[in-house]
């Protein structure tokens, strides 16, 4: 894999964002009426809505520019082209730019992805506008870079962020994680986790056998160990679809493929790349388990997209996931977790899948549940708008 300008987002496109804001519904159950819009700059990556590259941090980037205009913040958004977290020299040129350009005392919300990993572009601006950088993924926690590039992107994600006036992150895992690791001010360190919007409960396949990933095949998401837990059960009749792009590192899926004709389950394991709207739809509709074996995840969308259709998750024991996966209103828990590093885990748990019919109940009607208590987007937006209310306000304070 190449680091030489990781982006983990696999952002290298820019499009023009044009989104509606969101409708007088989410306005009347949110019991919010804005009397008038004040606005915010959001700096992104290039290329958020491009359809090949499909990510949570692209899906969040895009819902917040629907729904903050509902709790009084319209949204100027800037998408600035580059191999974030490393951008070459246009890039870097560029965003100093845009920043340049805001007036004293703009409102300014800032992906990390772009911002985290050049502090000596952001930091000189920190004082005369109202920054809050929004971390998706800490850049260190990127799996396959190596130590030096690792601790290079942590050392200037902590500069950055100690520079800016607030800090957003999408879990409060991600916030506890981010105060203790970089020593930020608790106070300046805010949570707004990923909303998710119910739909149709999923028919399934035949209740058990279709087990479905969606994730971006790179090597944090793990693709290779839900592979090498499957084929340990070959006896079991599953068929398993990974949903993701598969543009972001080409040697890493070669090495996929190549695991999957080793262990001939080729016609039973698809990489099928990258889907949306109706296509992952149908995905999600014909799915009977989530499956997600990531190294890192500060939540993990899609395991609420999942549970928001009613499917039940199978998930490694990291990060932000425990959260995402939630229990419902009666306290059954609508998912399985395994230790990070262990395929036999995940191939004992998929073999108690098949061969309980009691868990599968159990796991299904905890996933209904959690289905109706999952937050929807309206909460993040509100979230999100609060902080931003606030740095109009308050001087940035030192971590």
């Amino acid at each position: 894999m190449d680091h030489a300008s990781p982006d983990s987002r696999g952002r290298a496109s820019r499009s023009r964002l044009n989104y509606v804001p969101v409708q007088n519904t989410a306005l009347k159950n949110a019991d919010i009426i804005p009397m008038s819009l004040r606005t915010v700059h959001f700096v992104m990556p290039g290329g958020v809505d491009d359809p090949a590259t499909p990510s949570g941090g692209n899906a969040y980037d895009r819902r917040i520019c629907l729904d903050l205009p509902g709790f009084g913040w319209q949204v100027q958004q800037h998408a600035v082209d580059g191999t974030w977290p490393r951008p070459g020299a246009a890039a870097r040129a560029e965003l100093a730019r845009t920043l340049r350009e805001l007036p004293d005392g703009t409102v300014v919300l800032l992906d990390g992805l772009v911002a985290c990993g050049v502090p000596e572009i952001i930091t000189p601006e920190a004082e005369r506008l109202c920054l809050a950088v929004l971390v998706h993924l800490p850049l260190g926690d990127e799996t396959g870079l190596d130590p030096s590039t690792a601790a290079e992107l942590d050392a200037k994600e902590r500069v950055t962020l100690r520079a800016a006036s607030a800090v957003v992150a999408t879990s409060d895992w991600a916030v506890r994680r981010l105060v203790s690791h970089h020593g930020l001010a608790p106070e300046r360190v805010h949570a707004a986790a990923p909303g998710a919007d119910i739909a149709p409960l999923a028919p399934g396949t035949d209740g058990v056998s279709r087990l479905l990933c969606v994730a971006a095949v790179t090597p944090r998401k793990g693709q290779h160990r839900l592979i090498e837990a499957l084929a340990t059960v070959k006896d079991l009749p599953w068929s398993c679809h990974c949903v993701g792009g598969l543009g972001n590192d080409p040697e890493y899926v070669a090495r996929l493929r190549d695991l999957i004709d080793a262990h001939g389950l080729g016609d039973r394991l698809h990489l099928v790349g990258p889907q949306s709207g109706a296509a992952l739809d149908a995905s999600y509709a014909a799915a009977d388990l989530m499956v997600l074996t990531s190294y890192a995840e500060t939540y993990g969308m899609a395991v609420t997209e999942a549970l928001a259709r009613g499917i039940p998750v199978l998930a490694t024991d990291v990060g932000g996931l425990p959260e995402a996966v939630g229990r419902a209103p009666d306290g059954g828990v609508p998912g399985i977790l395994v230790p990070p590093e262990d395929p036999a885990a995940l191939a004992t748990e998929l073999r108690g899948w098949f061969g309980e019919a009691d868990v599968r109940r159990r796991l299904k009607s905890a996933a209904r549940g959690r289905r109706a208590a999952l937050d929807g987007w309206a909460t993040t937006a509100r979230s999100l708008a609060g902080v931003l209310a606030k740095l109009r306000h308050e001087p940035r304070r030192a971590a």
